[in-house]
């Protein structure tokens, strides 16, 4: 069964992804506003009637701005560890629901797995997303290429990957010192150059799509990033999820049934066309 992913929005002003097949869907963090939100997935034709849950993957504000009243309104489960719902504010009774690292939580055909990650957070985690045979990664906020993403990484036919920084803006940058070395400290952010290793080092060879993610908006350039990578891409699209408006929809295929999908939103239903 295909699955469909895009970028809501990618960045420190917010973060939400979504993830989905033919009758349901996911959104990992809810970083912008409900109404940013409803927008965004009303453009590409995408239905908040698919969702069925909210997964969280630590307590920033660019990852959980528009939580609580997301999830009020669409009465929809709030998945996150114990020690991070402490910090995420007013999560309306009853829709928060804990999660533990490797226990897959099944949302209808969708399959949720946690895992840690070295970020600067409470409990930080990332997040594969599994239908059927299909594999979906959500890896941003990264301080470090651990064992764990690595062993994730290699197994994605597409995923959502942190590119933060590149290495020579960030050192001739405005950032105060203790910022600079807070991003790159190994609990910070990935930069392109890291990214890049964990790219050419562990991709599958059916990885078909990699979004970069969490571009810095002063430490990166999102043609300088699509560019590095696009060297060394083979057969996987790349594209960079922009931090102001959402990415096209992606549609995740192994069979190769399609891989591009034109969007329209014609009695709420998908047509798309094969490449």
């Amino acid at each position: 069964m295909p699955v469909y992913i895009a970028s809501l929005n990618s960045g420190s002003n917010g973060n939400c992804y979504y993830v989905g097949n033919e009758r349901e869907a996911v959104l990992v963090d809810a970083g912008i506003s409900c109404r940013e939100t409803e927008k965004r997935m009303l453009r590409l034709g995408l239905s908040m009637q698919k969702v069925r849950a909210i997964f969280v993957s630590h307590e920033h504000s660019d990852h959980i701005r528009g939580l609580e009243v997301l999830s009020k309104k669409y009465n929809l489960p709030v998945y996150v560890t114990e020690a991070t719902s402490a910090y995420c504010g007013l999560i309306p009774q009853g829709l928060c629901i804990h999660l533990n690292a490797y226990s897959p939580v099944k949302i209808g055909d969708l399959e949720i797995t946690a895992f840690p990650k070295h970020h600067d957070a409470i409990d930080a985690h990332s997040f594969m997303i599994t239908s059927g045979d299909t594999r979906i990664g959500v890896f941003t906020d990264i301080g470090a290429p651990c064992e764990h993403l690595i062993r994730h990484f290699s197994q994605c036919h597409a995923a959502f990957l942190e590119a933060n920084y590149d290495e020579q803006l960030l050192d001739q940058g405005r950032y105060p010192y203790f910022l600079k070395r807070r991003i790159r400290g190994g609990k910070g952010h990935l930069s392109n150059s890291q990214a890049l290793q964990l790219f050419i080092d562990h991709r599958p060879h059916y990885m078909s799509h990699v979004l970069l993610a969490h571009l810095s908006k002063d430490n990166n350039d999102p043609e300088l990033a699509l560019k590095l990578f696009s060297a060394h891409a083979g057969n996987t699209h790349v594209s960079v999820a922009s931090r102001n408006v959402e990415s096209e929809v992606f549609c995740i295929d192994p069979t190769g049934a399609a891989t591009h999908l034109d969007i329209n939103q014609v009695t709420g239903q998908f047509q798309f066309a094969l490449s």
